[in-house]
């Protein structure tokens, strides 16, 4: 081989090489972005479909110590607006397994949820507790699995609190906006919700109901029994239902 079709040669490899290796650069980039934000897009008979997980305890106003595996809502709600803005995702899927954690952070996530146009729908595993229930009843259709529990209980505050009546007041109003937005984003009433809320003698502790993924489906909290392939597979039979509207008109 000649000097010059050497250099070729050698010039080629070095470009395949540098291609392979932003190949797995952007592959591990992918992976460590998905790693840090608990998310990824997937693609679904040809529909994207953005996976979103709400794990842990719902983070809000104060940072929780570093041990605990926590949910920030400050980015989880900037991903919610890229995925209604965004033309090329189509569907969403929310897998929850949260203890639950601050109200209002919860709130804000789950009323982000129920306005969106995008077809959404929440997969709850392993459990959906406290602000979670909200969380899970958000989307236009919730799926739990039977091993999956839920746990409905008083809005509680840890910490110095001031005995008065105005803080009990406080507490019914918080109490009365989660009440209002399970019951209008699920089948549960809410006399039976509060029933749920204010049941004794379950709860070591505390008052409150501990759910089953079964029970949860019963009393009409979720909407049914289900795993991945079925919260994925309504994601797909909604996205195409939107697209034969589209086309239609």
């Amino acid at each position: 081989m000649s000097d010059e079709n050497l250099k070729k040669s050698q010039k080629l490899n070095s470009a395949d090489e540098n291609e392979n290796e932003n190949e797995i650069e952007d592959t591990e980039a992918d992976s460590d972005s998905a790693f840090r934000t608990g998310s990824i897009t997937v693609s679904k008979d040809g529909h994207f479909i953005h996976c979103l997980t709400i794990i842990g305890q719902i983070e809000g106003h104060y940072i929780l110590p570093r041990q605990n595996k926590t949910t920030k809502y400050e980015h989880v709600i900037p991903q919610l607006v890229a995925i209604e803005e965004s033309k090329e995702i189509e569907g969403l899927l929310i897998i929850l397994n949260t203890v639950g954690g601050d109200v209002e952070a919860g709130l804000a996530i789950a009323e982000l949820l129920s306005t969106m146009t995008t077809p959404t729908a929440s997969l709850v595993l392993g459990g959906g507790h406290s602000i979670g229930v909200p969380l899970a009843v958000s989307c236009k259709k919730s799926f739990i699995v039977p091993s999956a529990t839920m746990t409905v209980h008083p809005v509680r505050m840890n910490g110095l609190i001031l005995g008065v009546p105005q803080t009990l007041s406080y507490f019914e109003k918080m109490q009365d906006r989660i009440v209002n937005f399970v019951a209008n984003n699920s089948s549960i009433t809410k006399k039976d919700f509060r029933s749920l809320m204010m049941k004794t003698g379950e709860l070591v502790m505390d008052v409150g109901t501990v759910l089953d993924g079964e029970e949860a489906v019963e009393v009409g909290l979720i909407d049914e029994l289900g795993g991945l392939s079925d919260a994925l597979n309504f994601l797909d039979s909604q996205i195409e239902e939107d697209d034969k509207e589209c086309s239609t008109q």
